[in-house]
C-alpha cells in the first residue's frame, strides 16, 4: 500500500476533492507514516465513493471494468492466452499492454498482478452494497496475476490480503468519478 499512499500524496495536488479520510484528516501530508504492519487508525480510514479524487475501485467496479460489458471468463476473451499472463504462459518477460484489451479498453485486468480494491474481504450477496462489507481484516484482491494458473485469473475469482502486507504481484488501478 506504500505505493498506493504515494500516488494520492501525489495526486491529492491536482485539487480534487479528496475520497480518503484517516483520522477526520483528507490531506495525506497529515497521515503519518504509512504502517507496516495493522494499524487500528489507518485500518479506520474510510472512502467517500462520490468524491472526484483518484481512489481504489470498490470490488463491484473493479468487476464491471473487468469484464467490459461482455461475459468473458477472463477480462476481454473466454481464451485466457489472449489478455493474461500466467504461470502456463510465462517464461520471464510480461510486457504490459501486450495481450488484448478488453471491450472499454482496460489491458491486464487477467493476470498482469492481483489488484487491490477498496472494500474489505467478506461474503457478497444480493444485499450487499456497491461499496462493499464495511469491516474485515482483510482487503479485496482481483484479477490473479502472472505467477498464477489460468483459473485464478477469472474475473470472477476473488481474493483478499492484509492491507500491510508488501508482495511483489500486488498492484493497484486508480479509478475516478466520471460525474
Amino acid at each position: 500500500m506504500t505505493r498506493l499512499y504515494t500516488a494520492i500524496r501525489f495526486l491529492y495536488k491536482e485539487k480534487l476533492t479528496p475520497c480518503y479520510k484517516i483520522g477526520e484528516k483528507t490531506d495525506p501530508k497529515e497521515w503519518g507514516s504509512v504502517p507496516t504492519s495493522n494499524n487500528d487508525t489507518w485500518d479506520a480510514a474510510t472512502c467517500d465513493i462520490t468524491a472526484d479524487g483518484y481512489r481504489l475501485p470498490t470490488e463491484a467496479e473493479w468487476e464491471w471494468a473487468a469484464r467490459g460489458g461482455e461475459s468473458y471468463t477472463y477480462a476481454g476473451s473466454a481464451t485466457i492466452g489472449d489478455v493474461a499472463w500466467y504461470t502456463e504462459n510465462t517464461s520471464g518477460t510480461r510486457e504490459v499492454r501486450t495481450k488484448k484489451a478488453n471491450a472499454y479498453g482496460l489491458y491486464d485486468m487477467s493476470g498482469n498482478v492481483w489488484e487491490w480494491c477498496w472494500d474489505w474481504y467478506g461474503s457478497i450477496s444480493s444485499d450487499t452494497p456497491a461499496s462493499g462489507s464495511s469491516s474485515g481484516s482483510d482487503r479485496c484482491l482481483r484479477g490473479g496475476c502472472w505467477s498464477d494458473v489460468a483459473s485464478i485469473a477469472r474475473v470472477s475469482n476473488r481474493s483478499s490480503d492484509v492491507p500491510s502486507f508488501r508482495y511483489g504481484v500486488y498492484g493497484f488501478r486508480l479509478v475516478r468519478n466520471a460525474n
